[in-house]
C-alpha cells in the first residue's frame, strides 16, 4: 500500500502526534507510514514522559527521526505542549514549512494519569480535556484551515480508549475526542477528509505491570497483547487509497479484547 507521489514527485505528508518514545504507539505509527511512502512530521513533549512512571527517554526523538529517514522519509520532530491552545496552529505551521502541505493527521498523543470520581482534581480533569479533547479539535481545525480544495488522500485518525473506571478524566476526555473526530467525517468531507477513530485496546509500551500484562493477555481471545505495529497496520491501511471508503467509524483493533 505504497502511496503515490504527487505531480511534482513528492511523497504525501503525515503529521503524527505523541511520538516521544521509541516503544510508543506513535513511533510505531510513524514507522508504518514512513515505510508505506509518507513523509513524517511528528510531535513530542518531553516533560510529559519525564513525570510519568516510565520516565523520559533521552535521544528518542533523534533515533525515531533517523529510523524514518532510513525508511526513505523526510522527517521533522516538533516539541509541543498540546495543552497550550496556541500549539495546534504552531505545529501545523512548522510541519507545512518543513515538509509542505499535510495530507494526514494522526493523533496518538494523550494525557493519562489514573484517578477516579472521588480523587480526580479539577486541575487534572482540565488538563486531560485540554490535551485529549480540545487539542484534537484545534489540530483538526488547523489541518482543515490549511487544506486547499478537495484531496482524496486527506485523513484524520485519532486513537481512543474506553477505559473509564478508576481512570475518569482520561476515559471521559477520550469519549469527547471520539465525537470531535467523527464530526470531521461529515463536516470536512468536502475537503476529501476521511475521519476515523481507532481503539487499539491495551498495548504494552512500558507502562504495564506483570499483573496487568497477564490480565490483558487472558482477556484477549487471540492470546497476546497488541503491539504498536498492530495499530500501525490499521492506520496505514486507512491512510491508503484502499482505505478511502471507510470514514466516520470507531474501529476496534484489539485482538478481541473484552
Amino acid at each position: 500500500m505504497t502511496q503515490d507521489l504527487d505531480d511534482a514527485g513528492r511523497r504525501p505528508v503525515a503529521l503524527v502526534t505523541g511520538v516521544g518514545r521509541t516503544r510508543g504507539i506513535g513511533a510505531g505509527v510513524a514507522r508504518g507510514l514512513a515505510a508505506s511512502g509518507w513523509d513524517i512530521a511528528f510531535t513530542y513533549y518531553s516533560a510529559y514522559d519525564t513525570r510519568m512512571p516510565w520516565g523520559g527517554e533521552p535521544g528518542a526523538t533523534d533515533a525515531i527521526a533517523d529510523e524514518l529517514r532510513a525508511a526513505g522519509a523526510e522527517a521533522v520532530a516538533i516539541e509541543a505542549d498540546l495543552a497550550d491552545p496556541l500549539a495546534a496552529d504552531q505545529v501545523l505551521d512548522r510541519a507545512v514549512h518543513a515538509l509542505g502541505g499535510v495530507q494526514a493527521l494522526v493523533m496518538c498523543h494523550c494525557e493519562s494519569v489514573a484517578s477516579g470520581i472521588l480523587d480526580t482534581s479539577v486541575e487534572s480533569f482540565d488538563r486531560h480535556f485540554a490535551v485529549n479533547a480540545r487539542a484534537a479539535w484545534l489540530l483538526i481545525r488547523a489541518f482543515a484551515e490549511r487544506a486547499e480544495g478537495e484531496d482524496a488522500r486527506r485523513r484524520v485518525i485519532a486513537l481512543t480508549s474506553d477505559h473509564t473506571v478508576g481512570n475518569l478524566p482520561y476515559g471521559a476526555s477520550k469519549a469527547a475526542l471520539d465525537r470531535i473526530t467523527l464530526a470531521a467525517a461529515s463536516e470536512l468531507a468536502h475537503l476529501g477528509v476521511r475521519a476515523n477513530v481507532i481503539n487499539p485496546g491495551p498495548i504494552d509500551t512500558g507502562w504495564m505491570t506483570d499483573a496487568a500484562r497477564a490480565a490483558g493477555t487472558r482477556q484477549t481471545p487471540l492470546g497476546r497483547l497488541g503491539t504498536p505495529s498492530d495499530t500501525a497496520d490499521l492506520v496505514t491501511f486507512l491512510c491508503s487509497a484502499q482505505g478511502g471508503w471507510i470514514t466516520g467509524q470507531l474501529l476496534h483493533s484489539s485482538g478481541g479484547f473484552a
